[in-house]
């Protein structure tokens, strides 16, 4: 399994909350990302994701099976 594998939500911050874009993973609690553009959004969700995947595995946890998998 890859980190293209899992689905990432990308939606734009307010000002407010700094502007750009938030990243999230629905899949995978806590794993989210930010960024200034929707493609940097996702980019640094895929680092997130491999991150994630890597603690979840050193502390033992079970890692959640992408719902859907990439063509």
């Amino acid at each position: 399994m890859k980190p293209q594998d899992y689905e990432v939500d990308i939606m734009p911050l307010s000002d407010s909350d700094g502007g750009g874009f938030m990243a999230y993973v629905p899949e995978l609690p806590g794993c989210r990302s930010d960024g200034d553009t929707p493609q940097e959004a996702l980019d640094n969700a895929y680092d997130a994701i491999g991150c994630w995947i890597e603690a979840a595995q050193e502390m033992g946890r079970p890692v959640p099976s992408p719902r859907r998998m990439a063509a």
